[in-house]
Parts: C-alpha cells; structure tokens; sequence
C-alpha cells in the first residue's frame, strides 16, 4: 500500500474511534455518577476506560511476542468492561438523570456492577503503567538485508529451493521416454542411473591462512636432535667442493642448520682436517750447493788385466 493510502487509513481509524469515544462519554459519565463520583471526576471517567483502551491499542502494534498478547488481553478486558456499563446505562433508565441509583434492581448485580466501576480507574493505572514500561523497554529486531545473509557462512543459509522436482533415485527407460517425448529413441539400451541432488557446498581455498600467533611448543613438530658425529659428517658432505675461503662458520650454519657456535667448531674441525691431509712441502737444493760425485774408476786393460783375470 502507498504512503497516501496508509495516512488515509489511519486518519479514518481515528476518526471512528474519536466518535465511538463520543458515544460512550455519556454511559461511562453517568455511571460514575452513580457510584457517587463528584462533577469533576466523573467528566474524566470515560478518559480512564476508553484512553487506556486507545493506549493498549498502540502498545499492541509496537510489541511483539508475549508483550503484544499482554497487551492485547488488556484491550479485550476493557473493552469488555466499557460494553457491559454502556449496556447497563441503556437498561436503567433512571441513570440518565445523574445522582445515586442502583445499578441493578439484584443485589449480587448491583455490588458486582459497582465493584467493576469501581476498580476500572485503579486497574487503568496498573495496566498503563505496565505497558508504557514494556513500549519504553522494547527493543525492535533488526531486519535482516541482503548484506546479512551474504555474509553468514554456508552451513547457516538456509538451502536453496529447488525449482524443479528431483527425480526419483531409479527411473526406467519408459519413464524417461515419458518426459521427453520429442526425443527420438536411440537403438543403444539406457541403462537406468540413480540422478541424485547435488548440493552447494562451501569453496575450499587453496591459500594457506596465515598465523595469527605463535605456535605452542606442543604444536611444533618434533625434530631429532643429531649428534656431534651426525653434524661433522653432514658437514663434510656439505663442503666437499668448497674452497678454503668459502669454508666460514656462516655458510656452514646455514648448510647444515645448527647454531652458530657449532657452526665454528665445526669450521675450526674441517680446516683442521684439510690441513692435515695435506703432504709437506720440502724444498728442492742448488744444484751448486751439492758436493762432486765421486768418480768410478774405469776397467783396466792390457796385461795386467789379463793375468789377473788368469
């Protein structure tokens, strides 16, 4: 309905409820009358019953819930109470002139007549006081919009209707021919497939989540502690083909993750093994600085030889 078409509703509902409120303003003064209020409380009488019932009217289109049946049952009690003495005015006629008359011509009716007479203005500040306390303490729900429920996780939206009805697990070939009659049949057997329902699921994101604290130390994964011997031969391997001046404490560290002062024990380890296994060096004498050989004395000949050798 438009904003124009609501005002003029609204503007109708107040215009019958001022005029029923005329109405009922002579029955309700009059029966004040009777039970022997003065000019003055009597004129606001009607403004007790029938303002309250105005009162619980609004309190009813504000609260929800167990609020708006309370006040509900308040508008209906009132109401109520407000129908029986304006239909009591109507059948004592004697009510029209003001001034004390019974309101009945049985006692029992006539006290229990009074006592409702009498307890509407109390029961007006009872139940007045109580609505305007639940109005004043409401809170309205929020409505939710489209940007709530984009941003509620899969599990909580609620699933999605399915326009078309989901066929049954097992359909023969006859029912499939049923469904597409234009479709010309083909001379393979169908065999018959379960068709089943397939559900939005939440995307899995490939990205790892990034930490948002430090891990506990019951958390990390537990790494086997390496012996002296297991380090310096993971070193050895590490620096087969490093040279002297590559061979620092840092690199090594880094090769094969220790801390720092193992990392230089175990330079000062490898630098100590190459320059043990290495051969001296000796140097090589002038060839001046050598004494003469001694000269081996040559084969004799002639006779003398000859005898000897006889």
């Amino acid at each position: 309905m438009s904003r124009q078409g609501k005002f003029w509703m609204v503007a109708a509902l107040l215009g019958v409820v001022g005029m029923a409120f005329r109405v009922s303003w002579n029955a309700l003064k009059d029966i004040a009358g009777a039970i022997g209020a003065d000019p003055l409380a009597a004129g606001l009488y009607p403004l007790v019953v029938d303002g309250l019932m105005a009162l619980a009217l609004v309190a009813a289109l504000i609260l929800t819930g167990t609020d708006r049946r309370f006040a509900l049952r308040v508008l209906g009690a009132f109401t109520a109470a407000s129908l029986v003495l304006n239909y009591v005015h109507g059948l004592v006629p004697a009510l029209h002139s003001g001034g004390r008359v019974r309101l009945a011509d049985w006692a029992p009716a006539h006290y229990a007549l009074v006592l409702l007479a009498s307890c509407l203005p109390v029961g007006s500040i009872f139940f007045g006081s109580d609505l305007v306390a639940k109005v004043l303490h409401h809170k309205p729900e929020p409505a939710e919009n489209d940007q709530t429920i984009a941003n509620r996780s899969t599990p909580d939206q609620p699933e999605p209707a399915d326009p078309t009805p989901a066929p049954s697990d097992v359909q023969s070939v006859d029912e499939l021919a049923d469904l597409a009659p234009d479709l010309e049949p083909t001379p393979a057997p169908v065999e018959a497939t379960a068709v089943r329902p397939v559900r939005a699921v939440a995307a899995v994101s490939s990205r790892p989540r990034r930490a948002t604290g430090s891990v506990p130390q019951s958390a990390r994964t537990a790494r086997p502690a390496r012996t002296p011997e297991q380090l310096l031969a993971e070193a050895r391997s590490a620096t087969t083909d490093w040279t002297d001046d590559q061979l620092t404490a840092e690199r090594i560290r880094t090769a094969v993750r220790t801390s720092a002062d193992r990392a230089r024990t175990l330079r000062d380890t490898l630098k100590a093994e190459r320059a043990a296994g290495r051969p001296g060096l000796h140097a090589v004498p002038d060839t001046d600085d050598l004494p003469p050989a001694a000269e081996e004395p040559a084969p004799e000949t002639g006779e003398g030889s000859e005898e000897q050798a006889s």
